[in-house]
């Protein structure tokens, strides 16, 4: 089946936040981002991103965590995010894992929103 309607690209991750200043700012020190002001009465917020895909806080709907983390965030230095995850207080769910090709760090954010920083091998 062939689709000329939907393309084969990814626009924008949603993760839900229920407290969109909070996270606006824990997202700003994720990233060493200024913080910026968020849209749609309060309830959205575009994390600037390199890149075609977007992050976007989104406090319309309530949050219901997954196990799975949401995305993947690269990094060209795992050990470095490791001590800079630990020393932002920052809830580590897995410790650095080498799989092969990647080594990851699993987090979470304030809603217990699972993420990863991967490190190609």
């Amino acid at each position: 089946m062939s689709s000329t309607t939907i393309e084969n690209r990814i626009g924008s991750v949603f993760v839900p936040v229920s407290d969109m200043q909070r996270a606006i700012e824990w997202y700003s020190v994720l990233f060493d981002l200024p913080a910026d002001e968020s849209s749609h009465d309060g309830t959205i917020y575009n994390v600037e991103m390199a890149g075609d895909v977007n992050l976007t806080l989104d406090s319309n709907r309530p949050v219901e965590n997954s196990s799975q983390p949401l995305c993947y965030f690269w990094t060209d230095d795992i050990e470095e995010t490791h001590d800079f995850l630990i020393e932002g207080d920052i809830s580590i769910v897995m410790e650095p894992e080498n799989i092969g090709s990647v080594t990851f760090v699993t987090f979470e954010d304030l809603d217990g929103n699972r993420l990863m920083a991967c490190q190609a091998n």
